[in-house]
């Protein structure tokens, strides 16, 4: 990637981030899309945080590019989200890039064995996630999040810009300082297109066999991964 992850940079990206905190994401998203201009892309799993970032770059920029991980195990709620998403904001093919495992589930489950994911959900997550990301991550200097610091212990300290060393490039969480109903208020006000599943308790939606409806006062990523110990796929870990 163009971007390195040097001391003088990583002070920077404090600097800046530390700069745009009393502003509102949209600000954020637009120094973003200034400073990264065509080398930048959203991460968009199609729920709720991730269709307000891209109405929210809509506005800015709509030649932004998202990319999604298909990792086969989508809910069908998924997918068409993403094709009313696709119509409302009139997005070309090469603005919605797909990205899948290297491996289909059938040739997962002949080397790993069936059910993988309730096995080590953190392996699944390597094969189906971690090093598809990686891969279309190589192409890019920066990229749209949509973590937010209450959502989970390992995301409250999340900068709005920061250096991801994971994946060696920079990140950009501009909902990093809202709430979840910060998050609907934009989408009831804009009438961005959701998910329906949001209206069934599913706060925090990822695949099929690892995501359950969460209950009035429970935690809102609970329904990840329920009966074990995992809470991140491993997109957002340092």
């Amino acid at each position: 990637m163009a971007v390195n992850g040097g001391q003088e940079l990583i002070a920077e990206l404090k600097s800046l981030s530390e700069s745009l905190e009393a502003k509102q994401p949209q600000d954020v998203v637009a120094v973003a899309l200034e400073r990264y201009a065509s080398k930048i892309v959203l991460a968009c799993s199609f729920g709720a945080e991730d269709i307000v970032l891209l109405d929210m770059i809509h506005r800015i920029n709509p030649s932004v590019p998202l990319f999604y991980l298909d990792t086969d195990f989508l809910f069908p709620e998924t997918y068409t989200t993403r094709d009313r998403l696709i119509e409302r904001y009139d997005l070309k093919p090469a603005q919605v890039i797909q990205v899948k495992s290297l491996l289909s589930p059938d040739q997962q489950a002949h080397r790993y064995g069936e059910a993988l994911w309730s096995k080590d959900p953190d392996q699944c997550c390597q094969l189906r996630k971690v090093e598809p990301l990686t891969r279309v991550l190589q192409g890019y200097d920066a990229w749209i999040t949509g973590i937010r610091r209450d959502q989970a212990p390992s995301r409250a300290n999340a900068g709005l810009m920061e250096w991801d060393a994971k994946f060696g490039l920079v990140k950009i969480n501009p909902l990093a300082r809202w709430t979840w109903a910060d998050v609907w208020t934009y989408i009831k006000v804009y009438e961005v297109p959701y998910n329906p599943l949001h209206d069934r308790n599913y706060p925090s939606i990822g695949c099929t066999h690892c995501t359950n409806p969460v209950m009035p006062g429970q935690d809102l990523r609970s329904g990840r991964w329920q009966g074990s110990a995992k809470t991140e796929c491993g997109l957002h870990k340092a």
